[in-house]
């Protein structure tokens, strides 16, 4: 379990202090992945730095495995390190070393030992793919196959935490999905705790279990992935899923509506339900899809739809009441009266 209490880091600049991170408290279970999400600047990195130190934080104390970080000497510290794993942006691979000789070169860096380095190493690399790579260089590499080095690399000593430093973002959609899907794989099989930070809200979907959102050094929503996205409440997590769900109506097109338009969610089993079609069937009124999509997130649907309900006043709001009651989120976007 990692805690993270009231942690703040300044950094003193020419013009003056700047806070990074300010007065944050998080709570990240043990097993888990967490994201963490904002726009450049808004303090993920450093907030990710404290929990190994590789930034001091100001004040408050980081706490992994019930072991203070912030109150360690520099020894107990470097021990500390070895349990928390890091992959970065950036692969940072030695370029004049091979695939297997930079995972050594790792395990050598941690003591590890010596007679085990090389067996170790080729575990690692089957476990990230790359078995047929140990001899290759970097430079013989893709991006994707870099970071799966980079991924072997920090796994070289067992940790108990994996911190990731926006490692999918210099890489393709296609690779992405595959470096999410090996993070979740390794998740799953070592147990691992996994704290990702990134600027995408689709890499969030696609793996978190919980996530929370920064904002100029605080922490301004933090919750299941699901219940954020089903329901976000700070208007930067609005943005961020909104980027994803894409539901926005041309103007001319609500202009062009003659009832009223209705925007229904449907959370789990409820996305597999029959209400718009039982709500056609009971109330003399007629539907109009203007827009729609299901997502799935941890495996379960997340439906949104965006209805135009046609017919008299009276019974289009019987129709809506009836939405809102099965499906308890119906929002009446324009009501065409």
């Amino acid at each position: 379990m990692i805690k993270i209490h009231n942690v703040t880091k300044k950094y003193k600049t020419k013009s003056g202090e700047v806070i990074g991170v300010d007065n944050v408290s998080l709570t990240i279970e043990k097993g888990e992945i967490f994201g963490i999400v904002g726009y450049s600047g808004a303090g993920k990195s450093s907030l990710l730095r404290c929990l190994n130190l590789l930034e001091e934080p100001t004040s408050g104390s980081v706490i992994i495995n019930g072991i203070n970080l912030t109150k360690l000497a520099a020894k107990e510290l470097r021990k500390a390190r070895q349990k928390i794993g890091m992959i970065f942006q950036h692969f940072y691979l030695i370029s004049s070393k091979t695939i297997i000789e930079n995972i050594i070169f790792a395990l050598k860096a941690a003591d590890y030992p010596k007679a085990d380095r090389v067996k170790r190493a080729e575990e690692l690399l089957q476990m990230v793919g790359l078995a047929d790579k140990r001899d290759v260089y970097p430079a013989q590499l893709s991006g994707g196959q870099k970071q799966r080095v980079g991924i072997a690399r920090a796994l070289a000593n067992n940790p108990d935490v994996l911190l990731c430093d926006e490692a999918t973002s210099a890489l393709d959609p296609s690779t992405t999905k595959s470096i999410l899907a090996l993070l979740k794989d390794i998740n799953q099989k070592l147990g691992l705790t996994i704290v990702l930070i990134t600027h995408e809200m689709e890499v969030v979907k696609e793996i978190c279990d919980r996530m929370a959102v920064m904002q100029d050094g605080k922490i301004v929503e933090e919750g299941s992935v699901y219940d954020i996205f089903a329901a976000p409440e700070a208007e930067l997590t609005k943005h961020f899923i909104g980027d994803i769900l894409q539901l926005d109506i041309p103007e001319k097109l609500i202009k062009e509506c003659t009832g009223a338009i209705v925007k229904i969610q449907f959370k789990g089993s409820k996305a597999g339900e029959t209400v718009v079609s039982d709500m056609l069937q009971l109330h003399r009124v007629k539907g109009n899809f203007l827009h729609g999509k299901i997502e799935y997130i941890q495996e379960e649907p997340l439906g949104i739809f965006i209805l135009e309900i046609i017919g008299e006043e009276e019974e289009v709001a019987k129709a809506v009441t009836y939405l809102q009651e099965r499906t308890g989120n119906a929002e009446v976007m324009t009501d065409g009266y």
